[in-house]
């Protein structure tokens, strides 16, 4: 009998004190960086572009090092599907959102919509227009602009006359590397012409072609990126005429374009390492460290070598 109300009131010291108990180690919340169970949403302006399949193959490797579970959804450069796509990605319950947008203020609803949830977000190589960014992880794309420009001035000297192949009008992509190419162009060369192809490359050719017809004595060209870039080369090359490219972006296309003396150069960003430092940007803020805004990547200019 005394066995019996010796066990009563323990269980009964147990549930009155089972409140103050530390819990297990499995069920403390984890205070030490360990990325178990971490759960961040990718969503891409398109996987129809070597330069963002190259990004996500970033964003997968360091994530599968980190131990974090990525979803990854392809926008198809479409900016009503992209704000669905993160709709649907916070519905699925991610600590973390990774967005290169299709267009800078399109995304901006759906940012807000992540930090009303506190859903931390950070962009890669295109920003958002409104709504909290934690950190933008990309090439510096005015430093990028103007270094093409620098490149045409020294090839073929002041007044050249330049056609500019302008990427999607929404994003920031475009407005920051037109503005880095004009900052030096507009004094020391002649545009000539500039259209948007959309960062495409049947765009590129499309639109390449219309300009040739229309402006018979351009001497160079700068795409905003590789796919645009290769679609001028086409539509140069199906005219006879020998005019150099400049593309922006470093993709395989455009380095086995330049190895085969097609292509003239590219700046070459490293789509590989943005996604690596996204990833790790992510996972610093949600172990609740502070971040730069601004996580930029090394460009570098590739020619042929010599």
């Amino acid at each position: 009998m005394k066995k019996l109300a010796l066990v009563l009131t323990s269980i009964l010291l147990l549930m009155m004190t089972g409140c103050s108990l530390e819990p297990p180690e499995w069920a403390k919340p984890n205070n030490e960086g360990n990325a178990q169970n971490l759960k961040i949403g990718l969503s891409l302006s398109t996987l129809n572009n070597p330069f963002f399949v190259s990004l996500k193959d970033g964003v997968t490797a360091e994530a599968k090092k980190q131990g974090v579970e990525i979803l990854v959804i392809d926008a198809q450069n479409d900016s009503a599907k992209q704000n669905n796509d993160v709709e649907d990605l916070m519905q699925k319950g991610v600590d973390a959102l990774l967005i290169n947008p299709v267009d800078s203020s399109a995304i901006s609803t759906s940012v807000q919509s992540a930090n009303s949830l506190n859903i931390p977000v950070i962009t890669l190589d295109r920003s958002a227009d409104q709504g909290e960014v934690k950190a933008l992880v990309a090439s510096d794309n005015i430093k990028g602009g103007n270094m093409a420009a620098e490149y045409i001035v020294q090839k073929l000297g002041k007044g050249a006359k330049v056609i500019e192949l302008e990427g999607s009008p929404g994003a920031s992509a475009t407005r920051e590397r037109g503005k880095g190419f004009h900052e030096l162009a507009d004094t020391q060369l002649d545009v000539i012409a500039k259209q948007t192809a959309d960062f495409d490359r049947i765009k590129g050719l499309t639109v390449m072609e219309n300009l040739l017809e229309g402006n018979p004595g351009v001497q160079a060209v700068f795409a905003h990126n590789d796919e645009m870039a290769l679609g001028a080369i086409e539509a140069i090359q199906s005219s006879g005429k020998n005019i150099p490219v400049i593309g922006f972006d470093g993709n395989k296309d455009a380095l086995a374009s330049i190895e085969a003396g097609k292509l003239t150069g590219t700046i070459a960003q490293q789509p590989e390492l943005i996604g690596q430092l996204a990833v790790q940007a992510a996972k610093d803020v949600l172990d609740g460290q502070t971040v730069k805004p601004m996580i930029p990547a090394p460009l570098k200019l590739v020619l042929k070598e010599q």
